[in-house]
C-alpha cells in the first residue's frame, strides 16, 4: 500500500470516529470567523466609512459611494485570491490553505480597527483602508471554495446538497455576529461616540474569534477521495492540477460557475448592503432599526439554507436553482414598495423574503460546483469560477444601485438590472447536467478517461 493510500484509509477511518458532523462544524466556524469580517465591512461603509474616511461633499451619498468603491476592492482581489490559494488547496491540501486564509483576514480585519480617519490623516487614511480591504478579499477569495469542498468530498453523494449547504448556511451566521455587535455599539453609544470609536470594537473582536476558527480548524482531516488524487499527481508526472489545468480542460465549468453566480452575488448584496442605503437615504429610517431587521432576516437565512439544500437532493440541483432565479427577480418590484410603507414588519418581511428567495440560489451551490470538477483541479475550479464573478456582480451591485438612486431617484434601475442578471443564471442553469446522487469517483473517472490518463488515476 502506497503512502497516498495508507493516508487515504487513514482519514477515512478517521472520518468515521470524528464523524461528518465535525467536519461539518470545522467548516462552518472558519467561514463564520472570515463572513464575520468581510461583512462587517460591508455594514460599516453603509454607516460609517463614508463620513470616517472621506472629505465631506454635502451629499451623504457621495460618501457612500466612495466607501463602496473601496469595498469593490476586496473583490477585485478574491479571484487573485482564489488562483493563489487554489492552486495551494489542489497541490497541499484544503485544511492547510484554510488555516492561512483565516489568519490573513483575521490580521486584516483587525487592522481596520486601528485606522486614523481622513480628518487625521487625509487621503492617506482612505489609500490604508483600500489596501487592508484588498488583503482582506485577497484571503477570501481562497476561503469559500476550500470550506465548501471540505465538506462536499466527505459527504455521501445521496446528501451531498444538505451537507455542503452548512457552510452556506454559516455565511449568515457570520453576518448576524456582525450586524448584532454593531447593533449594540449603535443603540448603547450616542452618534458621535459610535461614529468615533463604536465601530472599532467590531472590527477589535475578531481577533478574539480567530483564535477559536483556526484551532477548531486543525483538528479537520482531508477528504479521501481528496488524498488519493493528491498521491495520483505526486506519482504519475503526466497528471496535472491547478488552476492553468482547470482553464484549459474545463473552461465551460468555470463558465458555468460564474453563471450560476451571476445573479445569487448581485442579489444578495441588493438585499443586505443596498437595502439599508435606501432605507437611510430615501425613507430615513434609523440605523439600530435596520441592523435590527438584518439580524430577524439572517436568522431565518440559516434556518432555510440547509432545507433548501434537502431539496436540491431530492427535487434535484437544476429545479431548485431555477426556483431561485425566477423568483428572485420579482423581489424588487415588490420589496422597494414595502420598504417604503416605513413599517417595521413590513421592512423586515421585505428582506427576509428577499434572503430566502436567494437561498434557493444559494444552498445548492456548492454540491453543484464540486460536480463540476474533478478532485485534481476542483479547488482552482470552484474558486476560480465563483470569485471572477464577484467582481462584476457582488462588488458592482450596491455601488451601481446607489449611483442610479442618486441620478434618478428611483429604485427601478435596480430592479431591472436584477432581472437581467437572474435571466442570464437560468439560461445557465439549463445548459447544466442534472449532478444529484453523482458520485465524485465517477466524475474523477470520467475526466481519466476523457483526457486519457493512467489507469491508476480513476478513482
Amino acid at each position: 500500500m502506497s503512502v497516498g493510500q495508507r493516508s487515504a484509509a487513514g482519514a477515512a477511518a478517521t472520518g468515521k470516529g470524528t464523524g461528518l458532523k465535525k467536519i461539518v462544524a470545522a467548516s462552518m466556524v472558519g467561514t463564520v470567523v472570515e463572513w464575520y469580517e468581510f461583512f462587517l465591512y460591508a455594514t460599516a461603509a453603509t454607516l460609517v466609512f463614508g463620513k470616517y474616511f472621506f472629505p465631506p461633499t454635502g451629499n451623504d451619498l457621495d460618501g457612500i459611494i466612495q466607501a463602496f468603491l473601496t469595498y469593490a476592492v476586496g473583490f477585485v482581489a478574491r479571484p487573485l485570491g482564489g488562483i493563489v490559494f487554489g492552486q495551494i488547496g489542489d497541490r497541499l491540501g484544503r485544511k492547510p490553505t484554510l488555516q492561512l486564509t483565516i489568519v490573513i483576514v483575521g490580521v486584516s480585519t483587525f487592522l481596520m480597527g486601528c485606522l486614523p480617519g481622513f480628518a487625521d490623516l487625509g487621503y492617506w487614511a482612505p489609500a490604508m483602508l483600500v489596501a487592508l480591504r484588498f488583503i482582506q478579499g485577497f484571503a477570501l477569495g481562497g476561503e469559500w471554495g476550500g470550506a465548501v469542498l471540505l465538506v462536499a468530498e466527505h459527504s455521501p453523494k445521496e446528501s451531498r446538497g444538505f451537507w455542503s449547504s452548512w457552510p452556506q448556511a454559516a455565511v449568515p451566521v457570520g453576518n448576524l455576529l456582525a450586524t448584532l455587535v454593531l447593533f449594540i455599539m449603535s443603540t448603547t453609544l450616542s452618534s458621535a461616540a459610535f461614529l468615533g470609536w463604536g465601530w472599532r470594537v467590531a472590527f477589535w473582536l475578531s481577533a478574539v474569534i480567530v483564535f477559536v476558527g483556526y484551532y477548531i480548524r486543525t483538528h479537520v482531516t482531508e477528504a479521501p477521495i481528496f488524498l488519493k488524487a493528491k498521491a495520483q499527481v505526486e506519482k504519475e508526472q503526466a497528471i496535472s492540477y491547478g488552476v492553468g489545468e482547470v482553464v484549459r480542460k474545463y473552461p465551460k465549468g468555470i463558465l458555468q460557475a460564474m453563471g450560476l453566480r451571476l445573479a445569487e452575488n448581485i442579489m444578495y448584496y441588493l438585499v443586505v448592503s443596498f437595502s439599508i442605503v435606501y432605507l437611510k437615504s430615501v425613507d430615513k429610517y434609523d440605523t439600530s432599526s435596520l441592523l435590527l431587521a438584518l439580524l430577524i432576516a439572517h436568522v431565518v437565512h440559516f434556518i432555510v439554507i440547509p432545507q433548501i439544500g434537502r431539496l436540491a437532493d431530492t427535487w434535484g440541483r437544476k429545479p431548485v436553482y431555477l426556483i431561485g432565479a425566477i423568483s428572485g427577480a420579482t423581489w424588487p418590484f415588490f420589496a422597494f414598495p414595502m420598504f417604503d410603507t416605513k413599517n417595521p414588519v413590513v421592512i423586515v418581511a421585505a428582506v427576509t423574503i428577499g434572503l430566502c428567495l436567494h437561498a434557493f440560489m444559494y444552498a445548492g451551490q456548492p454540491a453543484i460546483m464540486t460536480e463540476l470538477f474533478p478532485t485534481r483541479m476542483r479547488y482552482s475550479g470552484v474558486s476560480l469560477g465563483s470569485q471572477v464573478t464577484s467582481i462584476f456582480a457582488g462588488s458592482l451591485a450596491p455601488l451601481l444601485a446607489t449611483q442610479w438612486l442618486k441620478d434618478t431617484g428611483s429604485w427601478m434601475p435596480t430592479a431591472i438590472y436584477l432581472v437581467i442578471a437572474c435571466a442570464i443564471t437560468a439560461v445557465v442553469v439549463l445548459t447544466l447536467r442534472e449532478t444529484r446522487g453523482v458520485a465524485l469517483e465517477d466524475v474523477d473517472n470520467a475526466d481519466a478517461v476523457r483526457h486519457g490518463l493512467p489507469m491508476g488515476a480513476r478513482a
